[in-house]
């Protein structure tokens, strides 16, 4: 039988690759973002197919458009994973202590707007108390809170320190890997890298040779508080090939563990060819009480400074230096007074400023420096004398000058024998103990009332000592019944908060109540005293329970300095 063939199937027509009509051109993502937000009915989309609907259409477009948008994304190089966090050996927080952080880092300030600040303790303000305490007592941070401590610091210089110091070593580990962190990578020495230690001085000269600039300013540092003599040769070694300003930063490094073994090299420095360097090396060999540059500007200062006993009574006087020679600007005296100031009195001050302390009383009598500034001063050259001898007393941290010119706290404000201004006095603080400190300024307060005495309560130790809190909350309280303006004392209400000693909390609860109003008080005032004495005991006893959820304070812990 004969097999009838299969009909052979129709030619498949081939699409004409001419006559394919060109795929329309893809709106751009905004344009089709501005038709959805306005609508279709005021914009309809550009292009669409012949009667489907403008919504439709615009939707087709949308999803065309992010089909196109994704497949255009390549994806990424897969990154060497991050080595291991280091580990912190210091001890876990107390849990009740860990809790305290995590408030204190969540911003709940108990201020309100419009300036009046109720009676809620302000938390942000209790945070760089609660990390100095923390920091001293050797505790390592949570984990968990490295992220809000960094953007806590990363938002408040004044936090820095403290907060990198209780982050540890695992916060540089964070910057590393987050942008918005490198600045605890450029606080850290040597931008966060590890630095050779003095006993390997091979290493410790290489990194000085070829180390960046951040780096060498670390090792410097490093080496100077561990090791002064090396850190003086490594400055020596490169001195010569160091820029300007490069030198005059690496100077200032000596400040720590400055001795007499560094007088040599700051001796060659005098005759540097910056003008600023000269300063620097000038200010500093003038701290050394038995420097050579002392005796030279001993011996000029005593040549314009002289005790006159023809009258009824001793008197200073004075004659001014009348030129400035090659030597004393080589010993860093400055020619050129600023605007203002006679060249004589300006280099006069300049003088007596460098001149050891010790010369006087050999100089005026065999006087002490007590019975120096009480000696009268002939044709106006008091406040001249007093100044260069205030600047002298602090760049020295002589206490028996810095008590003579601070003189009794009850002497009217700015008018102490020897201090010109409340600024200078707060720099003599500086040179007592803290103890004594403490006792002056409250002294000036019980004097003077608190209207004067901020710039002072800065300079003191905290918590403040009991003498201090009292004259501080005895101030508040006569200014309260007084019917002064309460918001001119907002600022020391706020150091109060920071800096009173917890232990006088009992002594506060007697001011919480609303007081009578005079009726020359500011209105309202009654009620913002109320509301500062509540908040104020409140954050008291707030600090107290941050300081027993911490626990014990470390043997041997010293006063904190000033809280900025």
């Amino acid at each position: 039988m004969n097999a009838t063939p299969a009909p052979t199937p129709a030619p498949t027509a081939q699409a004409d690759p001419s006559r394919i009509p060109p795929a329309p051109p893809a709106a751009p993502w905004e344009d089709l973002v501005t038709n959805a937000l306005l609508g279709t009915d005021r914009r309809p989309p550009a292009q669409g197919a012949p009667g489907r609907a403008a919504p439709v259409t615009l939707l087709d477009a949308a999803a065309v458009a992010t089909v196109r948008r994704r497949a255009g994304l390549r994806p990424g190089r897969a990154a060497r994973r991050p080595e291991r966090a280091p580990e912190d050996p210091r001890p876990a927080l107390p849990p009740a202590a860990a809790r305290r952080l995590a408030l204190l880092l969540a911003d709940r300030s108990g201020g309100t707007s419009g300036g009046r600040r109720g009676s809620s303790p302000d938390l942000t303000e209790l945070l760089p108390q609660w990390l100095a305490a923390a920091d001293a007592h050797g505790y390592a941070a949570p984990p968990q809170t490295l992220p809000a401590l960094l953007d806590a610091a990363r938002g408040r210089t004044d936090l820095r320190p403290a907060a990198l110091a209780f982050a540890g070593p695992r916060a540089l580990w964070l910057a590393r890997l987050n942008p918005d962190w490198r600045f605890a990578l450029r606080a850290a020495p040597g931008g966060g890298t590890a630095l050779p230690t003095p006993d390997d001085p091979e290493a410790v000269r290489r990194l000085w040779r070829e180390g960046l600039f951040a780096e060498r300013v670390a090792l410097l540092g490093l080496s100077r508080s561990r090791t002064p003599a090396l850190a003086r040769d490594l400055l020596a070694s490169t001195w010569a090939t160091e820029r300007a300003e490069d030198r005059l930063m690496f100077l200032d490094s000596l400040r720590v563990g400055l001795s007499a073994e560094d007088e040599p090299f700051l001796e060659r420095a005098l005759g540097d060819r910056s003008r600023n360097v000269r300063a620097m090396a000038a200010e500093l060999l003038s701290t050394l009480p038995d420097s050579a540059l002392g005796a030279r500007m001993a011996v000029r200062a005593a040549a314009c400074v002289a005790l006159d006993r023809t009258g009824d009574a001793p008197t200073i006087v004075v004659e001014a230096p009348p030129e400035c020679d090659s030597g004393m600007e080589r010993d860093g005296v400055v020619a050129k007074p600023p605007a203002g100031r006679g060249e004589r009195s300006w280099w006069l001050g300049q003088l007596v400023e460098a001149a050891p302390l010790g010369t006087w009383p050999q100089r005026l009598g065999g006087r002490s420096a007590r019975e120096i500034v009480a000696l009268p001063v002939a044709d106006g050259w008091q406040g001249e004398l007093h100044a260069a001898w205030c600047r002298a007393a602090v760049r020295q941290g002589d206490a028996d000058w810095s008590r003579a010119l601070l003189g009794v706290p009850s002497a009217p404000e700015a008018g102490g024998p020897g201090a010109v201004s409340l600024a200078e006095r707060a720099k003599l603080l500086a040179a007592l103990d803290a103890a004594e400190r403490a006792e002056w300024v409250g002294g000036f307060i019980a004097a003077h009332g608190l209207s004067e005495a901020f710039q002072l309560l800065g300079v003191c130790a905290v918590p403040w000592a009991a003498p201090l809190g009292r004259a501080v909350v005895d101030a508040l309280n006569i200014a309260r019944d007084a019917g002064n303006y309460p918001w001119s004392f907002s600022g020391v209400m706020g150091l109060a908060e920071r800096c009173l000693d917890p232990a006088e909390t009992g002594r506060l609860e007697a001011l919480l109540a609303r007081p009578d109003e005079r009726e020359d008080a500011a209105p309202g005032a009654g009620g913002y005293w109320a509301e500062a004495f509540q908040r104020l005991v409140t954050t008291l006893r707030l600090r107290a329970d941050m300081a027993a959820e911490l626990g014990p304070t470390p043997p041997g812990r010293p006063p904190r300095e000033p809280a900025g």
